[in-house]
């Protein structure tokens, strides 16, 4: 953790003192100090130039960025892989009892957190037998989280429209009431598609809040009256995980983009793997968003985690990181432009302000040992996450080799070593 370092002169208070990051590597190149204090950037500066009183943290050989964010977890069914897929075992079905969905859903905040994601918003679903249980869990798991990462909440109705959504639509005004910032669903599982879709967005616009939409966006009409219905809504309209646009043809999936694009509609895409909880559960992968073809078109790419060792994604690892890796080897992105859809991007969806290592910008921020981003998206233990303005979690790596195999490289000739690169991960 930072080093203990002399008191400050008279005169200048705890409250006036800050946290110095002492020669940190941008991407552009330039090694720097950053002073934080009251949670921004104060100053950036040459390395050895910035000066501060109070704790610091040397940056030698890490590559500081902007804080990556998570703008599609299922909080509420993290973390139950193993339990349900022994719920006919002694141990009985995963359970959804309130302090149960609290301590997963702060559990994999941390876990997610400790990859780097200061920021966390979570697709909570609300009616059914559950009521409005699950998302009053998650909104206790946010208040446990406050100082450590910010936690938000979509509130996700099953039905919406006729009879049968009559309680849907009063408990989706109880769970806005209740704090959850964001208003979303699958308009999919709804017997009138666009009667829910209308729903969701007069309720949106009435208490002032985003839409985040969850369909698998394999109907280009549907796509196209989401659009329609959606233009110039403020705050505005997400969808995710659309992988079915990955289905149709390109020139289709083309016309499709550029409707969600002149409506000013995001997309969350999940490049780790299934969306679970809210309509898309079950065994494998169903496909991952077009990211370049939405982009060429204008629309804004997030991309985010999805499920988190639930049933449909055993093996979730909740990483940012590794989210961007999967764009950079798989999609066809710069490793820049796969780092922005987990930082800048996902960012904007969540409606949160902008993180540059500038002055006056908040402290948000990700320390990876490294040198380039490229190396950072494919070998990054070692890790420190930074929450406004201070250091909230700290993950260190060390490789070690055996003196075998030490024995074995002194022996190679140096031609033939292969490139380790440099410092442990």
């Amino acid at each position: 953790m930072p080093d203990s370092q002399p008191q400050p002169p008279d005169g200048v208070t705890a409250v006036t003192t800050a946290l110095l990051l002492r020669g940190a590597r941008l991407t552009d190149g330039r090694t720097v100090d950053v002073r934080l204090g009251g949670g921004r950037i104060q100053a950036v500066g040459r390395a050895g130039t910035v000066t501060s009183y109070g704790a610091r943290v040397d940056l030698s050989g890490y590559l500081l960025l902007p804080a990556p964010a998570e703008p599609h977890a299922h909080s509420d069914s993290a973390l139950t892989a193993l339990t349900a897929l022994t719920a006919l075992s002694c141990e009985g079905p995963v359970s959804y009892a309130p302090e149960e969905v609290r301590r997963r859903a702060t559990e994999a905040a941390l876990l997610q957190l400790g990859h780097g994601a200061t920021a966390l918003r979570s697709h909570v679903p609300i009616g059914d037998a559950q009521g409005l249980r699950r998302l009053q869990a998650v909104l206790q798991a946010r208040r446990s989280l406050r100082g450590l990462a910010d936690l938000t909440a979509v509130a996700v109705p099953r039905l919406l429209t006729g009879l049968a959504g009559t309680g849907g639509r009063a408990m989706l005004r109880d769970a806005v009431e209740m704090g959850a910032s964001a208003v979303g669903g699958c308009p999919d599982l709804d017997p009138d598609p666009a009667g829910y879709l209308e729903t969701v967005l007069g309720i949106a616009a009435e208490y002032g809040r985003p839409v985040d939409l969850h369909t698998d966006g394999d109907d280009p009409a549907r796509l196209a009256r989401i659009a329609a219905m959606a233009g110039g809504l403020r705050p505005g309209v997400t969808l995710g995980p659309c992988g079915g646009l990955a289905r149709l043809p390109a020139e289709v999936a083309a016309r499709a983009a550029g409707r969600l694009a002149a409506a000013g509609v995001a997309v969350v895409c999940l490049p780790q793997g299934a969306c679970g909880g809210v309509g898309h559960g079950g065994h494998g992968r169903r496909g991952v968003a077009p990211v370049r073809l939405l982009r060429e078109a204008g629309v804004r790419v997030a991309a985010g985690s999805g499920a988190l060792r639930d049933v449909a994604n055993p093996v979730g690892r909740g990483d940012p990181l590794e989210a961007a890796y999967l764009l950079a080897s798989q999609a066809g992105l710069g490793a820049a432009d796969a780092y922005d859809a987990v930082s800048a991007a996902a960012r904007a969806v969540m409606g949160l302000p902008e993180v540059r290592v500038e002055a006056g910008f908040p402290g948000e921020l990700l320390a990876v040992r490294g040198e380039r981003i490229e190396g950072v998206l494919s070998l990054a233990y070692s890790r420190i996450v930074i929450h406004r303005g201070r250091v909230v979690a700290r993950t260190s790596a060390v490789r070690e080799y055996c003196d075998s195999a030490a024995a074995v490289a002194l022996e190679l000739p140096r031609q033939g070593r292969p490139d380790l690169g440099h410092g442990s991960p």
